[in-house]
């Protein structure tokens, strides 16, 4: 048997032409942005879009979200919640009497030290001047409650007879 002969290549068909590698990555690059453009926009289930229907069923409308919309009751039925009884706050006893209070003032080093200091016109810190401020007021009740008074003539011999006082020179 004979074979069959082949046919001559005829130029009439044209070539197919390859791309350049330029376009070929151009057209992937379109081929990625039109895959990453398909789903639903971010926050579409949270956040449904309503759509507006012009025959009037929108009241009837479906949320599109996933899951029950029936309130959960968080207490058994039939339970009622006790509200918290305030309690009176509890006076606690002064750790010590007065008189134990005050002399352990008039023996403080830290308020003689800032007793010189001020009487030697020294400047003290905010911080030193709030603490002796407070303790010098304490000192003002503890001797209002033991009834010791002092005479205030003058502010001056306030001062100082305070200063004396707190050194133990009576």
């Amino acid at each position: 048997m004979m074979k069959p002969a082949r046919k001559p290549q005829t130029s009439a068909a044209p070539k197919v032409k390859r791309k350049a590698r330029e376009e070929q990555n151009q057209e992937a690059r379109d081929r990625k942005r039109d895959k990453k453009r398909r789903g639903h926009a971010a926050g579409s289930r949270a956040n449904p879009v309503t759509q507006q229907n012009n025959k009037g069923n929108a009241a009837q409308a479906k949320d599109p979200r996933i899951g029950s919309k029936k309130p959960v009751p968080l207490l058994k039925e039939g339970t009622v919640v006790a509200t918290p009884v305030k309690k009176a706050p509890v006076q606690q006893k002064p750790l010590m009497s007065p008189e134990d209070e005050l002399a352990m003032l008039e023996n403080d080093e830290r308020l003689d030290t800032l007793l010189d200091r001020l009487e030697n016109n020294d400047m003290l810190s905010a911080e030193e001047q709030a603490w002796l401020d407070q303790t010098l007021d304490r000192i003002d009740v503890l001797m209002e409650q033991l009834g010791i008074e002092m005479d205030d003539e003058a502010d001056e011999d306030a001062d100082e007879d305070m200063y004396r006082l707190l050194k133990g020179e009576r």
